[in-house]
């Protein structure tokens, strides 16, 4: 099948691409790797951040104030006004979809505080905004027409002298490798915070394929050292207790029944003063016995039955023992309002650095991110879709990945992918998690890179090729390690600490860092890392002076 627009990922970013890409005349397909209904964007639970009225310049200078402030220095200003002064349309839009957002005693859409505002601007509903945002646009992009391809694991992109030419994917069905055309590819995949395997919010699938292929593509990757962790995961299960439960008044407290940091700071901050409590051998606990029964119920039914199933706690009557989990990845793939250096390539939602949140996310602005950014994606993929030719595809790339998935089967292992899983999360959380130094980034980095070479001799025990699960485990694992070898790189490149890269050996945020890592990949395990050089527009300026 061959399609105008191809949108790889089924979250808000891809969803509201595919959305928006789609004319009467044109052929747009979404294609996931899974389940359409399970994305990252669905356990978004707390809210979505937007001023609401688009007239009101003064709130929404508070909002971009603060998604820079959040940012610690790395925002691109540009961007992230354009995000936040597009939010009202967004909220307008969702809701023209048919998202039923809660609404206070006047009828108007509530709003509640997060983590990191000055002001209440956080839209929800209940604490499962993401989920209601998710099932409507699902539901609203089967009525414009767009295709939903399922169960396909995109291996790599296919081009022409730099231009696009579509997608070389494995169907789940039958391992058997497509390759589907299109005039415009949008990556929309999500982030790589399933690396901390055990320690993260993240399903075990989230390991970062849209970067593995941007890399294979030539293409850059920006800011892989930021990687939040937040404050309040379950102890037991790493569930995702979200933000809302703050937002709505909740406390932390240690196991001495005391409150020790300002439970609406922003993530990173939270986050560590969590994670000193423990260290200094104290549990830390949610507390919101101070609710009402009614109001936890109405506010935060999710967490409601979540504590009471999975860790048998009554939140109204008990505390609920918490503990930071990896999350959100602020890295992720060089773009520019979500343009590639590949024409026709296009990247948005978690998977790509526009510009947004620099060294750390303010809650409530990942949905409001992947919505903005997805629609402006959408609508230049399918402008730059609308007088473009189909291109040849590279079958050079085609029959190099088929050679990949012959000698996963054809071969026997004694190696289990599940463990080298467990084990590459367990060393990433201890070793280049929250806190980190020279030395444990050097013992991150070896511990990976024999787990790289090790990967390699992984095969499937099952031959069967019908629904193979081992065969994309494999290929997951080994894009994870990839990308995990990038972060730790960024992070040892990065001698300060900054948002949420924390450097025990180097305290100070300094202001001439105040720049974005850059890496590629020169071949297969070389990579090449450097700073941006956000002064060469101004060079440019002078040398123009001078002449």
């Amino acid at each position: 099948m061959i399609y105008d627009v191809i949108v790889v990922g089924g979250g808000i970013a891809g969803l509201m691409a595919a959305i928006e890409a789609k004319t009467s005349s044109n052929k747009v397909a979404v294609i996931t790797k899974g389940n359409i209904f399970k994305s990252n964007s669905s356990l978004a639970s707390g809210g979505i951040n937007a001023v609401l009225d688009k007239n009101n310049t003064h709130e929404i200078k508070k909002h971009i104030d603060d998604t820079i402030k959040g940012g610690y220095g790395l925002s691109d200003k540009k961007s992230v006004s354009y995000m936040c002064n597009r939010a009202p349309n967004i909220i307008k839009k969702l809701l023209s979809y048919g998202v039923e957002f809660d609404k206070d005693e006047n009828g108007e859409i509530a709003q509640r505080s997060f983590g990191g505002g000055v002001s209440k601007r956080t839209c929800y509903v209940g604490d499962k905004t993401g989920s209601a945002i998710m099932q409507v646009l699902i539901k609203q992009a089967k009525i414009v027409g767009v295709d939903f391809v399922a169960n396909n694991f995109v291996m790599n992109v296919t081009k022409l002298k730099n231009k696009i030419s579509g997608v070389v994917a494995i169907r789940r069905i039958d391992s058997s490798l497509m390759v589907y055309p299109a005039k415009s590819v949008i990556l929309a995949g999500g982030g790589y915070a399933g690396i901390y395997r055990g320690h993260s919010t993240n399903a075990q699938d989230y390991t970062g394929d849209m970067l593995a292929i941007a890399l294979r593509s030539g293409l850059n990757l920006k800011d892989m050292e930021f990687v939040q962790f937040h404050p309040t995961g379950m102890a037991k299960s790493s569930y995702l207790i979200s933000e809302a439960a703050r937002g709505e008044g909740g406390y932390l407290v240690n196991s001495d029944g005391e409150r020790f940091v300002n439970e609406l700071e922003t993530r990173d901050i939270v986050a560590r003063a969590i994670l000193t409590q423990v260290n200094n051998g104290k549990k830390v606990y949610l507390d919101l016995r101070h609710l009402d029964k009614e109001h936890i119920e109405t506010k935060l039914p999710s967490l409601y039955k979540a504590a009471y199933n999975q860790a048998g706690i009554d939140v109204t009557t008990e505390l609920l023992e918490v503990t930071p989990v990896a999350h959100y990845s602020m890295g992720g793939i060089e773009s520019k309002m979500t343009k590639t250096d590949i024409k026709g390539l296009f990247a948005c939602g978690e998977c790509a650095v526009n510009g947004i949140h620099g060294a750390n996310r303010l809650g409530g602005n990942s949905l409001l991110e992947g919505a903005v950014f997805g629609e402006l994606a959408g609508k230049k993929a399918k402008e730059y879709a609308k007088h473009k030719e189909f291109l040849p595809i590279d079958y050079n790339i085609v029959v190099k990945d088929q050679k990949v998935v012959d000698k996963i089967f054809d071969r026997d292992t004694s190696k289990n992918f599940n463990s080298m899983r467990i084990s590459m999360g367990e060393t990433m959380f201890k070793n280049a998690g929250i806190h980190r130094d020279y030395n444990s980034l050097i013992r991150a980095y070896d511990y990976i890179k024999y787990l790289r070479k090790e990967a390699g001799t992984l095969h499937c025990i099952d031959k069967g090729r019908n629904n193979n699960v081992e065969l994309i485990s494999i290929l997951e694992l080994k894009n994870a390690l990839e990308v995990a070898e990038v972060v730790i790189l960024s992070a040892l490149e990065r001698e300060e600490s900054r948002g949420a890269h924390s450097r025990d050996d180097f305290t100070k945020t300094l202001k001439a860092n105040e720049k974005s890592i850059l890496v590629n990949e020169l071949k297969k395990g070389y990579f090449q890392i450097w700073y941006e050089h956000k002064s060469a527009l101004l060079n440019c300026i002078i040398k123009k002076i001078k002449n």
